[in-house]
């Protein structure tokens, strides 16, 4: 069947409408940053909202440079919207988990880029969502409806937003820590207790590609607590307080603990393993297709019902060999809640 025609994306509503944001953390952080994190923009563009006084900060106009710290209040005048940019439709299986008139909560299956990017410009998640119909907010440039990223290869819910009053909504809560995001990793080696993971993050000095926990980066958040003890590595529980780029993964390694089947961050792998054990760790390792990293919990107020909203993804079936081999249990693959069983949902 050949694709629908392509159709622009709704344009964003005449101004004006403000944004609201609060500083919830204790760690400091540059103007710029905080909004092009919270809103998804690029530091270019969040520089340029700054120098045009569309931002204000405790009511008075601030520089870019200017260090936010807790219960500061920011305020965001939005911009008239530019020319709609056409997103080409692409149809794509999803797996819609919830949906109303104001939002949509998916499962995102590993493999799929969230929104056009060079070398993804037609085959994403958001060409998926144009292709399926759905209505979608403005959001930030390029990105219509999409509050929250995940990793290409990095698989589970995700929230759509289908208006902009609602996308704002989400946009408040998620930069107030009220959208609560867990994940469940396998991780190698063993966690002797809850860690408490407050390492900055920011792109590494010599290789773009990656990220890399420096003194200079984004303040950023993790929580991480072992679920399971298997004979090589760990199933873990993460929260997330920030969000920033490949944070998990970067955290975990930080800590020793790097996510299994991670290509860049993995930290060797099944060598890390010694002795006996260096059998077994091969097993997990050759099961696994991709990064053990999958968002198994999403829990919110709903933007317009004010309700709490929880939503739950089982461990996805592409990485339930890799589980199956870290606790050699042949019986787990065929049981049809795996986190549930082993503790994962409490």
């Amino acid at each position: 069947m050949s694709n629908p025609p392509s159709r622009p994306v709704p344009p964003r509503p005449e101004p004006p409408h403000t944004l609201e944001l609060q500083v919830c953390t204790e760690a400091t952080e540059r103007l710029d940053r905080f909004l092009a994190d919270q809103l998804s923009l690029s530091r270019t563009q969040a520089g340029r909202l700054i120098a045009d006084g569309a931002v204000a900060v405790n009511g008075e106009r601030a520089r870019a440079s200017r260090t936010l710290g807790r219960g500061d209040q920011v305020l965001v005048m939005l911009p008239e919207a530019d020319p709609p940019r056409t997103i080409t439709p692409h149809r794509i299986p999803l797996t819609a988990v919830y949906e109303d008139d104001a939002i949509l909560v998916l499962d995102k299956p590993a493999g799929l880029v969230v929104h056009p990017a060079p070398g993804h410009w037609d085959d994403t998640l958001l060409n998926a969502l144009v292709a399926r119909g759905t209505s979608l907010s403005s959001g930030a440039e390029g990105r219509p409806g999409i509050v929250h990223r995940l990793d290409k290869d990095t698989s589970g819910l995700m929230i759509v937003a289908k208006t902009d009053a609602v996308h704002r909504s989400l946009s408040r809560a998620m930069g107030q820590r009220r959208i609560e995001r867990v994940y469940a990793a396998l991780v190698w080696g063993h966690l002797k207790r809850p860690l408490d993971i407050d390492a900055p993050v920011a792109r590494h000095p010599r290789d773009r590609k990656r990220m890399a926990v420096l003194a200079t980066g984004r303040a950023a958040r993790s929580h991480a607590e072992q679920v399971a003890r298997f004979d090589t590595c760990d199933l873990v529980r993460v929260k997330l307080e920030t969000g920033r780029t490949h944070q998990i993964r970067v955290h975990m390694a930080h800590v020793g603990h790097p996510v299994v089947g991670d290509p860049v961050y993995g930290g060797g792998g099944a060598r890390r393993a010694t002795g006996a054990q260096r059998g077994r760790a091969r097993a997990v390792e050759a099961a696994c297709p991709r990064q053990a990293l999958h968002a198994a919990v999403l829990r919110f107020k709903h933007p317009e019902t004010g309700k709490w909203s929880e939503f739950r993804s089982d461990w996805p079936s592409d990485l339930a060999p890799a589980l199956e081999a870290a606790q050699a249990d042949s019986d787990l693959l065929a049981r049809p809640n795996q986190l549930g069983y082993l503790g994962f949902f409490k």
